[in-house]
């Protein structure tokens, strides 16, 4: 439930010294002596390469440059006063053009810099990037190159401390941030080097650092030659306080976890039940060249043998196919209302669950519920898509308050998809343990409580409600649910099948990676019935 993540606390970046578990954080004292451009005896600069053994100052220089005149930032000539008295005035001559490719190097060199040294959100800063490129493969190679630096950003400062003498400095953060983004295109994007190592170099002239064009195609020469060096999938980007309690709470599964949240995920399509069966879409994604596996459940649900542009979907415009999780398309299966029930979608955004919902059953009364006004606005507009626009009762209101938005009657089947640490998908959002802090914890599980504990009114007797959450950790699912049985008298748990991952007693935890889907947690709770009526089940 990622979207439900609330923001990061605080500015959350290296601001000051060393955060947890943050790249590019740097002792200010060795900063002042690794600026890039400080000057040495005779007046040059330089970057020597460490030699094999480590050692500074031996083996080949990777980037030597003597100053020239011209170096300064934004690369261009110091230029003589124009139009000085008695002179005509001399028209600056216009910068070449970029090669193509170097922008969206840059733009993902700013969105790195950003996320990475300033605390920033990898959505946000793509949401304002992004419309800044009119085409769409652009768009498309900006959003691989940060995530794929973002699920491994130690591996690529470990590559730098590894070539490099000296640290770059903080002021070089976006310098650093490119340096990455040209690493993740030779390994793991594997695009062509040439092409990589062309527009990256001149991507420093976009970024105003042409004079350190030279640094950037050496460095990155050698990351062809060489390779990146081999580092332990354990040293991940996870704070030191995070992967502690991993490791105590998932001993048997702590490797896993990190080395899958540090690799890309498959894309999951939903077939709409509504509209096409799943073996006819799979047949039209054939036609298309596009290779898809159809596990046993979901019974909608479809892994692409290897991602697409969403626009080559066949249907998706009309709203044949969403994109959804394997382990998302499982809420859905865990609530099973009965044909025609009164169902609550508590925390809806982006409105997916939802939509799932109306596509099994177009007799649902479906109330889709999310505290953010503009968020509902994609629900809306994905429900438009496919059709349902017209079938769905939205509401923009805390789901906790209940006078605000309630009539009273209550619903058959609630599902409560809480706000969440977000750990399950971090192959999905690597920025999130980036700017998570051990005190978002406490502060989620109040949260997930309040919620749990308001909502449960709102559930018939005999109803269901079930509790979700993209998260690993026990403290946001059984313990959490566990406490809530322990207050709630007329609440009991239901027992969840093996789809639905490891039994937890009080529910079941899938962890990332296995079936290739994302970590989530489910539990299904009863209300008991009124007295004397029969139990359901």
């Amino acid at each position: 439930m990622s979207e439900s993540t609330p923001p990061p606390k605080g500015p959350g970046g290296p601001r000051g010294g060393r955060v947890d578990g943050s790249p590019g954080a740097r002792d200010p004292r060795a900063e002042a002596d690794a600026t890039p451009g400080a000057a040495k005896p005779g007046g040059t600069k330089a970057y020597r390469a460490k030699s094999a053994a480590g050692q500074p100052g031996e083996g080949k220089s990777v980037y030597r440059a003597a100053p020239r005149a011209g170096d300064r930032p934004g690369g261009a000539p110091p230029r003589r006063a124009e139009g000085g008295a008695g002179k005509p005035a001399v028209a600056r001559p216009a910068p070449p053009p970029l090669l193509p490719g170097a922008q969206p190097r840059a733009i993902a060199a700013r969105v790195l810099d950003a996320v990475l040294h300033r605390g920033r959100s990898l959505k946000a800063e793509l949401a304002t990037a992004l419309p800044t490129l009119p085409d769409p493969r652009d768009r498309a190679l900006v959003e691989a190159m940060c995530f794929a630096v973002l699920r491994q950003p130690l591996r690529y400062e470990a590559a730098l401390e590894a070539w490099m003498p000296r640290a770059l400095s903080r002021r070089d953060g976006d310098l650093r941030a490119l340096l990455y983004a040209g690493l993740a295109q030779l390994d793991p994007l594997q695009l062509p080097a040439h092409a990589a190592l062309a527009a990256t170099v001149e991507a420093t002239r976009a970024l105003g650092r042409k004079h350190q064009a030279g640094l950037v195609n050496a460095l990155l020469r050698r990351a062809q030659r060489d390779g990146l060096p081999a580092t332990d999938p354990r040293h991940s980007h996870w704070p030191s306080w995070l992967r502690g309690l991993l490791r105590k709470q998932w001993p048997d599964h702590f490797d896993a976890i990190l080395a899958n949240s540090a690799i890309a995920p498959p894309m999951w399509l939903r077939v709409n039940a509504a509209r096409v069966g799943r073996e006819d879409y799979r047949a039209q994604l054939a036609q298309a060249g596009i290779a898809s596996i159809a596990p046993a459940v979901p019974v909608e649900a479809l892994r692409l043998q290897e991602a697409v542009p969403v626009s080559t979907l066949p249907g998706f415009a009309e709203g044949l196919v969403s994109i959804q999780d394997l382990s998302a398309q499982l809420v859905a299966d865990a609530l099973s209302p009965a044909p025609g029930a009164r169902v609550l979608d508590a925390c809806a955004a982006p409105g997916g669950k939802s939509a799932h919902l109306l596509e099994r059953d177009g007799a649902l009364r479906l109330t889709a519920l999310d505290i953010d006004a503009q968020r509902l606005q994609r629900v809306r507009g994905g429900l438009i898509r496919q059709g349902f626009a017209d079938r769905v009762e939205l509401l923009a209101a805390d789901a906790a308050e209940l006078d605000a938005w309630w009539d009273g009657r209550p619903f058959d089947a609630v599902l409560l998809d809480a706000p969440c640490s977000a750990t399950g998908i971090v192959r999905r959002q690597p920025d999130v343990v980036l700017h998570r802090r051990e005190s978002d914890i406490p502060a989620l599980t109040v949260l997930q409580a309040r919620l749990l504990d308001a909502l449960w009114h709102t559930v018939a007797p005999g109803g269901v409600l079930v509790y979700a959450t993209c998260s690993i950790l026990q403290e946001e699912n059984e313990a959490q649910v566990r406490a809530f049985l322990a207050r709630t008298p007329d609440a009991r748990s239901e027992a969840l099948d093996a789809r639905y991952g490891h039994d937890r007693e009080v529910g079941r935890q899938r962890l990332p990676g296995e079936d290739d889907g994302d970590g989530f947690f489910y539990a299904r709770l009863r209300r008991s019935p009124p007295d004397g009526a029969a139990r359901p089940g």
